[in-house]
């Protein structure tokens, strides 16, 4: 096991922070790339594991597609491989082929492709054998589970013979991840409609284009809270822009509220200290990723914050609100479900000298939990989880002077 040790450190200089491309972004460009007959010039994409796995399978098209721990990685990619009639195995890490493919497959399935599961019915691994032939062009799937099967099937309607229309069944969760995908598919010339409940995309060509991909506003929000637990300092986060396709830039909206003030400049944003206003509660159905940042951060900053909208938190890298309420108990804050699907944030009130944070495998509970070094000095385990998204990350920690050093191997 190895330990990071990050000693407390509560007053930062002004730093620029050099933030990693969006992996959204890029996988779902590299997808849209792999399916346009030409050539696009595609820069800025992310150093993640997830993306730079996404690029090796597309490149080097091995029969079996290992994705890791990817988890938009295989769910795409099961949708690319089905349209472009390719035999591929889809398999992963032993949690991915714990996280639940079904509602994809099913809908594949519903328009005419071959596919089979290898062990558990509705889970990795499982073989795709291509599409003979396009059976229909209407397809329900269900919008409460994840985005990324409503994504991956988009990015493969427009190269389907017949188009696809496209009917979400019930809430629609992370519609900020549809959206995103719809405009990125926009840019490669894509014309589609989304009137109430019903997206139609016709049959159509990708159009070669020039695409740069943009900062992660995922990855920006651990600097947000940083900054917001710090008693003072200052940072710029390079690369974002305030019309992002990102859904994560609500860490703007939430962090004003949490004593963060940003300012679009040439180039970025600039993040400074503000007053407290406080904050009562938040949905976080469209950016499910930022609960863990955002839960952490009320916990130290003694807020009473209501969370709804957390439920696909628990088929990610982890059960994420399982993993929250163990960790944030370590430094006597909680995160109680009140009544069901709803979670109240209940501060710590004493804070202890030192606090060792499990990651269970998840990158984002690694960074989440950094910034409790405002408070105390902070064990990570397993500190390289964060490869996943961010791998510069505990690099980009030392820009700001904070003091770590890897504790035990074994």
């Amino acid at each position: 096991m190895i330990l990071l040790r990050l000693n407390q450190k509560s007053e930062f200089n002004s730093t620029r922070i050099p933030l990693p491309s969006s992996k959204s972004e890029s996988n779902r460009a590299l997808v849209i790339d792999a399916l346009t007959e030409g050539n696009n010039t595609i820069s800025n994409l992310a150093e993640a594991r997830d993306t730079q796995t996404m690029i090796r399978l597309l490149e080097t098209s091995p029969p079996v597609f290992d994705v890791l721990d990817a988890g938009t990685t295989m769910r795409f990619l099961t949708a690319y491989a089905t349209v472009t009639n390719q035999k591929k195995v889809m398999t992963g890490t032993a949690r991915m082929c714990e996280r639940p493919i079904g509602i994809l497959v099913e809908a594949l399935r519903s328009i005419g492709a071959e596919i089979h599961y290898l062990n558990v019915e509705g889970y990795p691994p499982l073989a795709v054998h291509g599409l003979p032939a396009q059976t229909n062009n209407k397809v329900k799937i269900r919008g409460d589970v994840s985005s990324q099967y409503i994504s991956a099937m988009l990015m493969i309607a427009p190269v389907l013979p017949q188009g696809l229309e496209l009917e979400l069944e019930g809430k629609v969760g992370s519609r900020t991840y549809i959206e995103m995908t719809l405009e990125l598919m926009a840019q490669f010339g894509i014309k589609y409609s989304w009137e109430g409940n019903k997206i139609t995309v016709p049959h159509q060509a990708y159009q070669p284009t020039t695409f740069e991909v943009e900062s992660d506003w995922s990855g920006a929000s651990y600097w947000f809270s940083l900054l917001a637990c710090a008693d003072s300092g200052e940072l710029f986060l390079e690369g974002l822009k305030e019309n992002s396709l990102q859904g994560d830039s609500a860490i703007v909206e939430i962090m004003d509220h949490l004593g963060v003030k940003s300012t679009f400049q040439k180039g970025g944003v600039l993040l400074q200290k503000q007053a407290v206003k406080g904050l009562k509660k938040w949905d976080f159905s469209h950016c499910p990723d930022l609960a863990q940042t955002v839960a952490v951060t009320c916990g130290i900053l003694g807020q009473n914050a209501v969370f709804t909208g957390l439920e696909s938190l628990r088929i990610k890298e982890t059960d994420r609100i399982h993993a929250l309420q163990q960790e944030l108990a370590k430094f006597n804050a909680q995160l109680k479900e009140i009544e069901p699907e709803v979670f109240q944030v209940i501060p710590s009130v004493t804070m202890p000298r030192q606090v060792q944070i499990h990651t269970y495998d998840d990158h984002r509970m690694a960074m989440a939990f950094m910034p409790l070094l405002t408070k105390t000095h902070v064990l990570i385990k397993e500190p390289d989880v964060v490869n996943k998204s961010y791998p510069s990350f505990w690099k980009h920690c030392g820009l700001l002077g904070i003091s770590m050093e890897k504790q035990g191997e074994s």
